[in-house]
């Protein structure tokens, strides 16, 4: 099945953990260290624990999705340059975050997920040192003929993503295995920006 095709598929909780993995593999690009967005992750599983509230408020503290992502944008603010400072894949990722739906059930959560995989994608084809001809669209529609190294990658990892969501058994285990997929994405990003920026020196 094609990435467009599991995206089309995915539940409303699906496509908010596939939108904040593909955030959480490009946060390096946005000055964060591996544990910004864990409060994010940790919001989606508190929804699967109580049955999934419509404000991702999980606990029902009021410490849910909404006030989580505030803090978030604040300290990613915070961390890198002014958006005059940065180049393409960095605006790339700062305009995931700044799309990230008020509620991870929120009806915008179907297209910040499909903006994100887009991005994601652009991102890494932007990185990779080897050209790929294809436009990404026809990545994520299964045309996967000649891809670079890093699209391939990403491209894989999507899709893994949205599978284990799908993946029959208790829902926080699912996502417990998606945020290994993104952490491993995030590793070889981070390994990938920082081989370019010592080659800027």
């Amino acid at each position: 099945m094609s990435l467009v095709e599991l995206i089309a598929r995915a539940d409303e909780r699906s496509l908010a953990a596939s939108g904040l993995a593909c955030l959480d593999r490009c946060v390096p690009l946005l000055g964060g260290d591996d544990e910004v967005l864990r409060p994010l992750w940790g919001a989606l599983a508190g929804g699967a624990r109580d049955g999934g509230s419509r404000d991702g408020s999980g606990d029902g503290s009021g410490d849910g999705w909404a006030g989580r992502l505030e803090r978030v944008r604040a300290v990613l603010a915070a961390a890198g340059p002014d958006g005059a400072a940065e180049d393409e894949a960095a605006l790339l990722a700062r305009r995931m975050l700044g799309a990230a739906p008020a509620a991870p059930s929120a009806a915008g959560v179907r297209e910040w997920a499909d903006v994100c995989s887009v991005a994601s994608l652009r991102i890494h084809r932007l990185l990779d040192p080897a050209e790929d001809p294809a436009p990404v669209d026809s990545r994520r529609e299964g045309r996967t003929d000649g891809m670079s190294p890093l699209v391939a990658a990403e491209l894989r990892r999507q899709i893994a993503v949205l599978e284990l969501l799908a993946a029959p058994g208790p829902a926080d285990a699912g996502l417990s295995r998606a945020l290994a997929v993104s952490t491993e994405g995030r590793r070889v990003l981070r390994a990938v920006v920082s081989r370019r920026a010592r080659g800027r020196v």
